[in-house]
């Protein structure tokens, strides 16, 4: 094992393999996708609902959905989220204090969608 990472945190050890911005975007869509689809299912939508009520293809709302697929777009997500009677939010926050987000920190905005589904 490697002694430069002992005592450091996982984001850090992301960090300076140059993996952490991938990562994180990687958890984020995974979080996304997953509160659409709990939404979904709480309100009994199938995909060809869901696709027909977001003005869209079948496939486009698999892409959306497929937690691994990270093209989605602005668009899309501001439609699936109407769609679901919900806004799309997205904030630009300073890092003051903290480098990047960390996937602790996504779980618990999962955890957070969950609770609010």
């Amino acid at each position: 094992m490697n002694k430069k990472y002992i005592g450091s945190s996982f984001d850090d050890f992301l960090e300076e393999e140059g993996l952490l911005a991938e990562v994180e975007t990687v958890a984020l869509k995974r979080v996304v996708a997953f509160q659409i689809s709990q939404l979904m299912q709480s309100r009994n939508i199938s995909k060809t609902a869901m696709a027909k009520r977001m003005k869209t293809s079948r496939a486009a709302l698999e892409r959306l959905l497929d937690p691994e697929n990270g093209s989605v777009t602005l668009q899309t997500l501001e439609r699936a989220a109407l769609a679901l009677g919900k806004r799309l939010q997205i904030d630009l926050v300073n890092l003051s204090g903290q480098k990047h987000r960390s996937v602790a920190s996504t779980r618990r905005l999962q955890r957070a969608g969950q609770a609010r589904a």
